[in-house]
């Protein structure tokens, strides 16, 4: 599958100036036109210059209200007297309100069972957890065997013992438990406590897949484009890919954005890809968070947003992905959805430099740059390293 930093447009590579002039009023005269215009190329002469607030706005440039003249007062108290300003002494939300709220509903009765042991495990009393759940699995209830297994298998309150939580495992997995099936699948798949089985961990997690562990559900999506690299493997594996996305797993919801653009498929799915890419950015997957900041910039699957660009760069940039840490100093030396910050553009292109991604534009403009920026700007890259350790 392609990624869509192979086929992005040069923008990140060459340096962009923009200015945005405000749309010209149906009164003004030929003058203020004119006047507007120069005022916008000094703007944009001062900011290629580095000078950041040049863009902003002189107390002589701004626009009064109608009706409003200079040095009027536009916003008054509704209080004359000073002394009664004082805080207030407080009035409940009720009192604000001036009524009381309804009576809430009476509570829904509990029919249910109470699992006592999946409490336990909750409020982190593994060993009682395991005390509780024990007996119950050795009858075969297949909810304590996934939760005897879970806490073998993770050193909860025992020892760790891979092997006999592959045994709890295989119990609940043959009593139809969907996420007991999943774990099965990978110990068969890696061979940890149980033989290695790769034919078995694929059936198994299948299974578990059908049964609605959305986990299970991404992993036989991914089984699937391994076998049958290609179109026609990725078809196959769209459909559990949709299930696992909607269900939350933000690897799915990032891979389906891919699918989704990329793909032969109906419009409305290549409209959803950007927001698909929007949900796996939300949840923290930072190659998302990289993509979705370059789908902004160069307008991919939407409109451009330069800001919201920048924005998601600088994300996936302090969450340690090298590639967005290279491209947000070409962001700051190019002012694309920030104003031009060398120091910063030094820091990120120095702590990417360190990763080991070099980049002969960033080094010329690293070595272009007065001495004090670079010291700075080295600085804060060694600050940022360190809190990262």
């Amino acid at each position: 599958m392609r990624r869509i930093g192979d086929w992005i447009s040069i923008i990140l590579c060459a340096g962009l100036a923009m200015a945005v002039a405000a749309p010209a009023r149906a009164d003004d005269t030929a003058d203020d036109t004119a006047s507007n215009s120069a005022k916008a190329a000094e703007i944009l002469r001062k900011r290629l210059e580095g000078d950041t607030d040049s863009g902003r706005l002189q107390k002589k440039d701004r626009r009064l209200a109608p009706g409003i003249s200079e040095g009027q007062t536009v916003l008054t108290s509704p209080v004359e007297d000073p002394a009664a300003q004082s805080p207030s002494e407080g009035l409940t939300l009720l009192q604000r309100m001036g009524q009381s709220l309804p009576d809430l509903p009476p509570a829904k009765p509990f029919d249910g069972k109470v699992d006592e042991a999946y409490g336990a495990f909750q409020r982190g009393l593994f060993l009682s957890a395991l005390n509780i759940a024990l007996p119950k699995a050795q009858l075969g209830d297949a909810a304590a065997q996934t939760l005897v297994a879970e806490l073998m298998n993770n050193g909860l309150g025992v020892r760790r013992n891979p092997t006999d939580a592959a045994f709890w495992y295989e119990q609940a997995a043959r009593a139809g438990d969907a996420n007991a099936q999943y774990k099965y699948a990978l110990m068969l798949l890696t061979g940890d406590g149980v033989k290695q089985d790769k034919k078995a961990a694929d059936e198994m997690m299948r299974k578990a897949a059908e049964g609605g562990s959305r986990e299970a559900q991404f992993n036989v999506a991914q089984i699937m484009v391994a076998a049958e690299p290609g179109d026609k493997g990725l078809k196959q594996a769209l459909p559990y890919y949709e299930r696992a996305a909607s269900r939350g797993v933000p690897d799915a919801q990032y891979a389906l954005s891919q699918l989704y653009y990329h793909m032969d498929l109906p419009r409305e799915k290549r409209q959803e890809a950007r927001d698909w890419l929007l949900k796996a950015a939300l949840a923290g997957y930072d190659t998302a968070q990289y993509d979705m900041a370059m789908w902004l910039i160069n307008g991919v699957g939407g409109e451009r947003n330069y800001e919201q660009g920048f924005r998601w760069m600088n994300i996936a940039a302090n969450r340690g992905h090298v590639v967005a840490q290279n491209r947000l100093a070409k962001l700051y030396v190019n002012a694309i959805g920030t104003p031009p910050d060398p120091v910063e553009a030094t820091k990120w292109y120095v702590v990417s430099r360190k990763a080991g991604l070099a980049d002969l534009e960033l080094e010329d403009f690293f070595l272009g740059i007065d001495e004090a920026t670079q010291k700075e700007g080295i600085a804060r890259a060694d600050a940022f390293m360190a809190r990262r350790g």
